[in-house]
């Protein structure tokens, strides 16, 4: 049925006020219930890179089951209370479902947790999470687990290509879906005059952030090392290594440095190596719960889920996911742009990370204030989950409240979720 013009108006002016103006009264957010779905753990492994670091060599059902070993470690939860697991993957042959199952009895969780794969490209990881939270809101379960796991050193390349019928290749859009991503964001790059100087310049300021982070010890408390079996590709001798950080933050990287590197999708293209997200390696684990639980249980409360969205876009524009997830998520929490601390915005590229930020009229200064998956990476579906533990360390170290997470996701999507610190 058709709104009359006074309610489509009212509901005009509800929107435009969670895109921006003047910032509405954001008690309602910050207020406590028994029923809040609560994260009270977080982390994730070292990000290293795909076919050259040290987890080249691990599965990526032993990089989830180390992570879950230290998230039982650090939580101290009792295994037997966590009654579902999610975790999100892209690359996985047959959906990981099998392994995923196996990682988390050998982590240590009994027979009696669920678990369960799922696929939603680049927020899979964000995805779990959401998934989990959902559970616990409609009293499904009381305590579950969101995690994301992507080894890009045994998975990707033209082989994750999924084959299409000529059913779907015969439909334009459908089509659009098998578009390479660094095909499509370079054309996006160019029908939105993003330029390669802005990208370059965005690109540059990740690096520095996340150096600085690095060298100053702030990713320290998200990451859990891990020991792996490693092979030395110059030797080929097999060692037992520990990791414990990213291997991809490089010093001495800026836009002038950036500006030489050549173009990888186009002669006269603005995309290059040096400004998009990094092919890595890695796992994150998050543990959600109500709130009621975990004050019966003494758990250390990081922070709430509040809402999340996921909307989808063109396919050929799946940059611009952030830009329009980002308000709904928004709106669904009761907030507006301004009122957001931190947004952790996944840089797939450069160019649709700026295009967004822009757009959406945010200061660049909130965003990814360590840096993001240009100077560490991008393990696919990992990626939603790990911007989970890098958003609660750093609204708890800035003494903030109120983070966002989002991300494009290919063949045409966004999602966005909004989080509350403690």
């Amino acid at each position: 049925m058709a709104q009359s013009p006074n309610k489509a108006q009212e509901r005009l002016s509800q929107v435009s006020s969670h895109l921006g103006g003047s910032p509405s009264s954001n008690k309602s957010i910050l207020s406590k219930s028994p029923d809040d779905v609560v994260v009270t753990c977080a982390l994730r492994t070292p990000f290293t890179k795909g076919g050259k670091g040290l987890l080249k060599d691990t599965a990526a059902a032993d990089l989830l089951a180390l992570t879950f070993k230290n998230l039982l470690e650090r939580s101290k939860i009792d295994p037997a209370l966590v009654e579902d697991i999610a975790t999100g993957c892209v690359l996985a042959p047959g959906g990981g479902a099998t392994e995923y199952r196996a990682a988390a009895l050998v982590a240590g969780f009994p027979e009696s947790t669920a678990v369960k794969s799922l696929n939603r490209q680049c927020s899979s990881g964000l995805q779990a999470c959401v998934d989990i939270a959902n559970a616990i809101k409609s009293g499904m379960i009381e305590i579950g687990v969101g995690s994301g796991v992507e080894s890009m050193s045994s998975q990707y390349g033209p082989g994750a290509v999924t084959e299409f019928s000529d059913l779907l290749e015969n439909h334009m859009q459908s089509a659009n879906c098998k578009v390479p991503m660094g095909v499509l964001s370079e054309q996006m790059a160019k029908d939105r005059k993003i330029s390669r100087a802005d990208q370059d310049a965005f690109a540059a300021s990740s690096y520095q952030k996340a150096l600085k982070a690095q060298q100053a010890g702030l990713f320290d408390e998200e990451i859990a090392p891990i020991t792996v079996k490693y092979t030395d590709p110059k030797t080929e001798e097999e060692k037992t290594v520990t990791v414990t950080k990213d291997d991809g933050v490089r010093p001495g990287m800026t836009p002038e440095t950036l500006g030489k590197i050549r173009p990888a999708f186009a002669k006269d293209g603005s995309i290059h190596a040096g400004n998009a997200s990094q092919i890595s390696d890695g796992a994150a684990a998050v543990l959600m719960m109500r709130r009621s639980t975990a004050e019966r249980l003494g758990q250390p409360i990081l922070g709430k889920f509040v809402a999340a969205s996921v909307v989808g876009v063109p396919p050929l524009l799946m940059g611009i996911g952030p830009w329009k997830a980002i308000p709904v998520a928004l709106e669904k929490a009761g907030v507006n742009k301004d009122e957001v601390d931190i947004y952790e915005i996944n840089e797939a590229f450069a160019s649709q990370a700026v295009w967004c930020v822009k757009e959406l009229g945010l200061p660049f200064e909130k965003i990814n204030p360590k840096g993001g998956a240009i100077a560490f990476g991008h393990p696919l579906g990992c990626t939603g989950a790990r911007q989970v533990s890098t958003l609660f360390t750093e609204l708890k170290r800035t003494n903030k409240k109120i983070g966002v997470t989002s991300m494009c996701v290919g063949t045409g999507m966004g999602m966005a979720a909004v989080w509350v610190a403690e």
